[in-house]
């Protein structure tokens, strides 16, 4: 059996048992109750040779990573990742404390905690599992930088993380988790075995998952400086000030709907990037493009071609759907972008007509709770096919600075305040 097939299946028996990093919601006549809701998190992918940390750390290293939170709340717990491993994944210790500032392995004095695993400050994590720390007591708000630094201990397997961290990571060998600073640390942009840092907080705080490709994950954002247009949207909801919520970022780089692209494809991820995430009420899906994009590339765009993948475009997302309302979250569409100006793609007309089929059906189909149209944010009104100007960042693709700013602006926040199928606490 293949490794991703395996992360799979281990992923698919969580679910089905309700473990891993689910939790069950509080009872509806306990509204005092505190829950648990995903403050960070990340999309998992299968590491290959360039991304993997170096054996000689993979055994006997310490890894810090610097997050940003987007939800406070009274406690904290982290979820550990090996759900694309090939082998036991032994974290020796760990820790987590408040970060200076992002770009800087420096913490600040006296908040470094150790983190531990059913009281045990080591933990053995199996091949295709993910398995959560024990709360740690921490009073953390939104736009807080944590650090959260491992010991890795085991021989170089396949390795877990997420490729467009454009964040600075921390690399140095030996058991450092306790240290102050790594100032001989070797820095990367990837994160290592990190998937989510968990606050306790009172209803009705909640998360919104946003799953989808590079537009997503930030390609161009400035490293360090949580410019996406997720982070975007972060401030809006705080500088807001009417709403508890949460923006987790789950996109992947070259991702797609449909099949595998650098990482999983979203229809395999979308029940743990979503549905598995604690607290979650709303999912966006922001993904197409490399769909379309990679079938012209491949030059297997044939009218039948194309007719087909406009099908099953309209049924993953139906499936989504269908899935995230039976575990009480709603589901709002996002239109894609106008990609015509890619020289990478080089797309025909042909393509742009079945991005405006895709978007046309989004806009029309009643099974979303809502529908964000990013294509009428970032378009040129007098070439409708092509980003404006100002919103480009070159490559005809990918939003600039202004247009990942844009994006955030024009989400309606009110469209977060209820969801008919909620199972949280004060929201309906």
């Amino acid at each position: 059996m293949s490794t991703l097939r395996r992360g799979r299946l281990a992923i698919a028996v969580l679910a089905a048992f309700g473990l891993g990093a689910c939790a069950i919601p509080p009872s509806a006549n306990d509204s005092g109750a505190r829950h648990w809701v995903a403050s960070w998190g990340t999309s998992q992918m299968p590491y290959g040779q360039a991304e993997a940390m170096p054996a000689d750390l993979w055994k006997d290293g310490t890894v810090r990573q610097v997050v940003r939170l987007s939800l406070g709340g009274s406690q904290v717990r982290v979820r550990i990742s090996n759900a694309y491993g090939s082998e036991m994944l032994v974290v020796n210790e760990a820790s987590i404390a408040r970060a200076v500032k992002p770009g800087s392995s420096e913490v600040v004095a006296g908040s470094l905690q150790p983190l531990r695993f059913n009281g045990s400050t080591s933990v053995r994590i199996p091949a295709g599992a993910e398995y959560v720390s024990d709360p740690v007591d921490l009073a953390a708000a939104s736009g807080l930088d944590i650090a959260v630094t491992m010991h890795l201990a085991n021989t170089a397997g396949q390795q877990t993380g997420h490729a467009g961290a454009r964040t600075t990571t921390y690399l140095a060998p030996g058991r450092l988790t306790m240290a102050a600073s790594l100032p001989d640390a070797k820095t990367v942009t990837r994160w290592h075995q990190l998937a989510d840092i968990e606050v306790s907080a009172a209803p009705p705080a909640r998360a919104v998952v946003v799953i989808g490709d590079s537009i997503t994950d930030g390609y161009g954002a400035t490293t360090d400086a949580n410019n996406r247009w997720t982070d975007h949207l972060v401030q809006r909801i705080a500088q807001d000030g009417k709403r508890q919520l949460a923006v987790i970022n789950a996109g992947i780089g070259g991702g797609r709907l449909l099949r595998e692209g650098l990482g999983p494809s979203l229809i395999t991820r979308f029940e743990r990037d979503v549905l598995a995430r604690n607290g979650v009420s709303h999912a966006i899906v922001f993904i197409g493009v490399n769909d379309i994009g990679v079938l012209r590339r491949s030059k297997e765009d044939t009218p039948q071609a194309i007719e087909a993948m406009l099908a099953d475009l309209k049924q993953a997302h139906l499936q989504m759907i269908g899935r995230a309302h039976a575990k009480g979250i709603c589901v709002i569409g996002a239109t894609i972008t106008p990609f015509m100006g890619s020289g990478y793609y080089a797309p025909a007309q042909h393509n742009e007509a079945l991005r405006q089929a895709v978007n046309d059906w989004v806009r029309s189909e009643k099974a979303f709770d809502g529908v964000f149209d990013f294509d009428a944010v970032l378009r040129d009104p007098a070439r409708p096919s092509y980003l404006a100007k100002a919103n480009d960042s070159g490559d005809g693709l990918h939003p600039s600075h202004a247009g990942y700013a844009a994006l955030a602006a024009a989400v309606p926040l009110q469209q977060f305040d209820n969801c008919a199928y909620s199972r949280l606490p004060g929201l309906r």
